[in-house]
């Protein structure tokens, strides 16, 4: 009898040790796949800044020819003003499509490519 419980009691220190390993391994996975979706969020801030620096710069010198073309200074800034304007409402009129959805299927994508990959090595 001795021996069955003995038996028992190292079966129910296996499971243990076998829940805690599944545990840790989950918190794992997580933690790596929250640090890529932290990398790639990073990464396209950083995209997104250089190309904010790159229209803001276009902007002054598209402002600065249409002022000279024109012969009017203001004029050019108010053309470049009114075509950022527009470009804003047609973004505003999709971001569902155009930002939301792209944004999503991103991180989707990257949330659960990394399962796949998993599943193809083992």
């Amino acid at each position: 009898m001795e021996r069955t419980f003995a038996k028992a009691e190292e079966m129910v220190n296996t499971v243990k040790d076998y829940i805690n390993t599944r545990i840790e391994t989950v918190k794992l996975g997580v933690a790596e796949k929250t640090s890529k979706i932290v990398a790639n969020v990073a990464a396209g801030i950083a995209v997104a800044l250089l190309f904010f620096l790159f229209m803001i710069f276009a902007g002054i010198a598209l402002s600065i020819g249409l002022g000279e073309w024109t012969g009017r200074p203001w004029a050019g800034f108010l053309l470049v003003a009114l075509l950022y304007f527009l470009v804003g409402m047609i973004l505003w009129a999709a971001r569902g499509k155009l930002i939301r959805l792209p944004l999503m299927n991103a991180l989707i994508q990257q949330f659960f490519n990394d399962d796949e990959e998993d599943k193809k090595h083992t």
